[in-house]
């Protein structure tokens, strides 16, 4: 019992210390996501504001600071909370054999890095994919996955607007990928970290892109707009364009819908006034059961 509650208390010491330290900037450049993620933000914010996309619509949008202070709950505070868990969880599988190697299918370790971050963003981009269209399809998931998308106005913020529990949910998936690939995060995984947060910016961003041809592969704002769409087609009644980074999956599997490109949708969904303003009231929902249609 010692040994989980000392795994318990290391891991919060341990986040909250290298949080603390990213603050001050005590941390090598490059793993300092909490400046990484205000310079992001701050650049994408910035494009929003000098290339609006729909230019009746505010700077400082609708839940403009809900959604900022979603990003440093969702990144850092609720990190450090629930890393103890985790730490625990990591003993309690490798006490019983389990470990971050078990399910190894590929060994990346000869690659080249550059190869290496490839698979590696690849994989974890499909793992989220799935997730995602899992937190759509499944009543009882989709319940706190209303909260991103009880966003009435798109800003870069929206990305990480979420229900704490799809903290949850995505974790230990986004492990399997990883125990998948070897155990292993390659050496400058840190770049596809960052690459992945901006990409999630700019999907979420009041500014049109569209990567012309590349739209295929990358995920845009034009084709997440709609993803937010309230008004879905007949044929797809939980919902489409599921992708993180990547569109390419929704092309493969036929989730992919994007009908015109003006921007002036009306987002959320059918249901979504009964959804609390506050945090504190969206933190606690989800857990009734009252159906709303996805």
């Amino acid at each position: 019992m010692w040994n989980y509650l000392e795994a318990f208390t290391d891991a919060i010491v341990g986040t909250l210390n290298w949080t603390w330290q990213s603050v001050l900037f005590q941390v090598p450049w490059y793993t300092n996501y909490f400046w990484g993620l205000i310079v992001i933000s701050i650049v994408v914010w910035g494009l929003e504001i000098l290339f609006p996309w729909r230019k009746n619509q505010a700077i400082f949008r609708k839940d403009f600071w809900l959604d900022a202070f979603y990003m440093f709950f969702n990144f850092f505070i609720f990190a450090i909370v629930i890393s103890g868990v985790y730490n625990v969880l990591e003993l309690t599988f490798s006490n019983i054999g389990i470990s971050i190697t078990s399910l190894s299918l590929i060994n990346m370790n000869l690659w080249p890095m550059w190869l290496q971050l490839l698979v590696f963003f690849v994989v974890l981009d499909f793992v989220q994919w799935f997730t995602h269209v899992m937190l759509h399809r499944f009543e009882f998931l989709w319940r706190f996955h209303q909260v991103h998308h009880s966003v009435k106005e798109m800003g870069f913020a929206a990305h990480l607007r979420y229900h704490w529990m799809e903290n949850i949910l995505y974790k230990p998936l986004k492990v399997f990928g990883v125990m998948i690939l070897g155990g292993f995060e390659p050496e400058q995984a840190y770049i596809v970290h960052f690459i992945a947060i901006t990409i999630g910016h700019i999907n979420h961003a009041n500014i049109k892109i569209t990567y012309g041809p590349f739209k295929y592969i990358l995920n845009n704002p034009v084709m997440h707009l709609y993803h937010h769409a309230y008004n879905l087609p007949n044929d797809k009644p939980h919902g489409m364009n599921y992708g993180i980074s990547l569109s390419i999956w929704d092309y493969i599997f036929k989730t992919h819908h994007v009908p015109e490109a003006s921007g002036t949708i009306t987002l959320g969904y059918h249901g979504d006034n009964h959804m609390p303003k506050s945090f504190l009231g969206q933190a606690k929902y989800g857990f009734s059961k009252k159906k709303t249609k996805s």
